[in-house]
């Protein structure tokens, strides 16, 4: 007999598969680039609609960095800073993040299979609308994390602190919680297909009682 799979099932994210060797390239808007690290990104950077495979960037410090409607595969970024990144309607197979401090990162209606940020401060994400499967949030600082409307799938946050969660339409399945500091959670009721603690549930307990129109008093 088969083996029942035990939920939540862990993302399963495995490193950028890059070449040793990458050359030095400098991206354009719609450019289609293979195996090249990405320099001279500084200022503003506008690569809408690009393609990028096995690519690295970083260190980086951007003001805006525009990839909507990009193609990334297999690509590392190590250190990258910017004040945003309009990543909307990407298609991303295989993308890290680690290190940096971001103050926007707009994932909306993004096409997601495997995403890992590693120790990065993020002061907004949003995947709102997105399609996202295979996310590791690990050791991260996020103020505010926004999934409305998103289609999740083994998605975990282990050792992330997160400011303020809103997850209202989120569809999820195999999305762990667990391990990560949430202070505040908007519309817990969307937080149906989700793996919480007991010490998260203890937490969210007053506010699940509301949504349920459980009167509580001592």
């Amino acid at each position: 007999m088969a083996t029942r799979p035990v939920h939540p099932i862990a993302p399963r994210v495995a490193p950028p598969d890059l070449p040793r060797h990458l050359d030095d390239a400098v991206p354009r808007r719609g450019d289609d680039l293979l195996q090249v690290r990405l320099v001279g990104l500084d200022g503003d950077a506008d690569l809408a609609h690009a393609s990028l495979e096995e690519c690295a960037l970083g260190p980086a410090s951007l003001g805006a960095l525009g990839l909507r409607g990009a193609t990334l595969v297999d690509v590392d970024g190590a250190d990258v800073s910017a004040v945003a990144i309009d990543a909307r309607e990407t298609t991303i197979r295989r993308l890290r993040l680690s290190g940096g401090r971001i103050g926007s990162l707009d994932l909306s209606g993004a096409h997601i299979a495997e995403l890992e940020l590693v120790g990065a401060r993020v002061d907004y994400l949003t995947l709102a609308g997105a399609r996202a499967e295979d996310v590791r949030l690990a050791d991260c600082d996020i103020r505010s994390l926004d999934v409305p409307q998103a289609r999740l799938a083994r998605v975990a946050l282990p050792g992330s602190r997160v400011a303020e969660l809103d997850p209202r339409g989120a569809q999820a399945a195999d999305v762990d919680l667990r391990g990560a500091d949430i202070a505040k959670v908007l519309d817990v009721a969307s937080l149906r297909g989700m793996t919480v603690s007991p010490s998260q549930a203890e937490l969210l307990a007053p506010a699940l009682a509301a949504a349920a129109g459980i009167r509580v008093e001592g």
